[in-house]
């Protein structure tokens, strides 16, 4: 794994030590930042389910402001904590153990917004359309937001769900599907 451009570009990411993570190929990372960026001037994201945290490392690279990365596993938080320390990254990023609905309701208790919302879930074991409500709910995305969802090719998400309508989505090798959501 590594970056692909900007910032840290070249620079290589440890993977989570675990046969249960799926890090995002280089070749969909370059396809979904070709897809919402290339490079952006600043903005707040979050990495739910960041694994590695290679897909909000990658958006830092490429001009996020900051990233505040989460996932519930030890090992995956050790493996961010690695990569952010070796781009020495620490005071761009937020990084804490917790289960996804439980951090959206707390950046909402501090009045958080997102200009960027990575979702790349553990296949068909969390759903799109709990994780949608609870950011609407929680007002957490800015309303020229983007939420970037990773998803297995096999699971159709629906062309809207509840105040989010799909605006774009690819298909790669036939195994992955980003499919981008807006207000």
């Amino acid at each position: 794994m590594r970056i692909i451009s900007g910032t840290y570009k070249g620079r290589s990411l440890r993977p989570v030590p675990h046969k249960s993570t799926r890090p995002t190929t280089d070749k969909v990372k370059e396809a979904l930042f070709h897809m919402i960026g290339p490079y952006f001037q600043g903005g707040i994201g979050l990495d739910l389910f960041a694994g590695s945290g290679g897909l909000g490392i990658e958006g830092l690279s490429r001009g996020m402001e900051r990233m505040i990365f989460v996932d519930k596993h030890p090992k995956a938080i050790s493996t961010i904590y690695e990569n952010i320390k070796s781009l020495d990254a620490e005071n761009k990023v937020e990084i804490y153990r917790n289960d996804a609905f439980r951090a959206l309701k707390a950046a909402s208790k501090r009045g958080l917004q997102f200009d960027y919302i990575f979702l790349d879930p553990p296949y068909d074991k969390v759903s799109f359309e709990d994780l949608f409500e609870a950011i609407h709910g929680y007002n957490l995305l800015n309303e020229n937001g983007l939420m970037i969802c990773e998803h297995s090719a096999d699971q159709s998400l629906p062309e809207k769900i509840g105040e989010f309508s799909q605006i774009r989505t690819e298909t790669y090798s036939s195994i992955i599907t980003i499919s981008l959501y807006q207000y």
